[in-house]
């Protein structure tokens, strides 16, 4: 008998059994652990990742920008009359117009782009490698591709709308910087979108 053999002989049973049922709870915390970040990274409402997901994928993209000099472009999304889509036809009805502009913009980008969900009626696009013009007919194009789609709720078809605002990644750039760029961004072209 090992010498570590000897030291456990003398441990009951009763201790055993109770170790071993520590092991398979840590074994279940760690399982649930995992399946819980990975939902954070993920939205629970469209096919999208979440806002986490979304601020770790701009970090690399600054990062790359840093390192390599490469351009990109941040594209914020807000649609609009979701509120009152909302209260018109449920949350349901919402949540399927956010799914839909999820589905219907996730067909119109590259692989290598992000796209997230980023708020209750946003979503963020990253154009990695991309430069700030062409960022900008994306974007256009993303905007009318949203009107030009109404959503089906099988007793009436709601148009949709979106305010878009592109905002440059360029070499040097911080993400607080980029983000708080975006925010103005938007917050102009929401002013630009009123009537």
């Amino acid at each position: 008998m090992s010498r570590h053999a000897a030291d456990f002989a003398g441990i009951p049973a009763d201790m055993t059994d109770e170790n071993a049922l520590l092991r398979a709870a840590l074994a279940e915390a760690q399982r649930r652990i995992g399946e819980l970040e990975r939902d954070a990274e993920s939205d629970t409402v469209t096919p999208l990742p979440g806002a986490r997901r979304f601020r770790a994928e701009l970090e690399r993209v600054v990062g790359l920008g840093e390192r390599h000099g490469s351009t990109a472009a941040l594209v914020g999304i807000e649609l609009t009359g979701l509120a009152s889509l909302r209260d018109r036809h449920g949350d349901l009805a919402a949540d399927s117009a956010l799914v839909h502009v999820a589905r219907l913009l996730s067909g119109l980008i590259r692989s290598t782009d992000i796209l997230a969900r980023t708020g209750d009626q946003a979503l963020g696009l990253i154009l990695d490698h991309l430069d700030h013009n062409s960022a900008i007919d994306t974007a256009e194009r993303l905007g009318r591709c949203i009107a030009a789609n109404p959503l089906d709720l099988g007793r009436e078809v709601v148009p949709l709308e979106a305010i878009v605002a592109t905002t440059g990644i360029m070499p040097g750039d911080k993400v607080e910087e980029v983000l708080a760029r975006a925010d103005r961004n938007l917050a102009l072209a929401r002013t630009e979108a009123r009537p």
